[in-house]
């Protein structure tokens, strides 16, 4: 049998094309939906203190270029603090694909502390660094509960989601700012 990932929602379309409420067990290109399909559906987790961000230049970032020198870290931090976090990580854990298990690995090894969130003057748009587990995290022994690279993957996807939906978060409803940044005047017309 193989495990779907699917987002949760009030309907689902069925093999045959007709509408199949969620609690129908084949899902929409006719594999059986495992029993415990809701309870990974959602992370159910006590919602984290938000990160703390350090004053690291983002382009020391393998993938990142940013342009200018003003991040807004003080800014994006208070957001953060003023319910930015909380809003993002609820809406994030609604339907995060990461297990309670694989959690508990990402609290153990305090990953979420390094986050890092940056204003990108140039993109106009708040950047961001999600930590990840490294290639080697089964030759270092990180953690004892991590034994495979799906919980790897899980884990690392999960974060990257994680950082981007704390981005839609803060572009949408928590920054006011526009970029400061003006292109030359001899760039060329295409």
């Amino acid at each position: 049998m193989r495990l779907l990932h699917l987002r949760p929602g009030p309907q689902q379309w069925g093999s045959s094309g007709s509408r199949h409420s969620l609690r129908d067990p084949w899902c929409r290109d006719g594999y059986l939906r495992p029993a415990h399909y809701d309870s990974i559906m959602s992370l159910d987790v006590e919602i984290p203190p938000p990160p703390e961000l350090e004053s690291i230049d983002p382009n020391e970032y393998e993938d990142a270029e940013v342009a200018g020198d003003e991040y807004h870290r003080e800014d994006l931090e208070q957001f953060l603090r003023e319910g930015a976090w909380a809003d993002a990580f609820e809406a994030w854990a609604a339907d995060a694909q990461v297990t309670r298990e694989e959690w508990a690995v990402v609290l153990d090894l305090e990953m979420l502390e390094h986050f890092d969130f940056f204003w990108d003057d140039f993109a106009d748009r708040v950047g961001y660094h999600a930590p990840g587990l490294p290639e080697d995290w089964k030759e270092r022994s990180l953690h004892p509960e991590l034994t495979s690279w799906s919980q790897v993957s899980s884990i690392n996807a999960g974060l990257t989601e994680l950082g981007q939906t704390t981005c839609d978060v803060l572009e949408a409803d928590y920054i006011d700012w526009e970029a400061d940044y003006e292109a030359p005047d001899d760039l060329p017309e295409f």
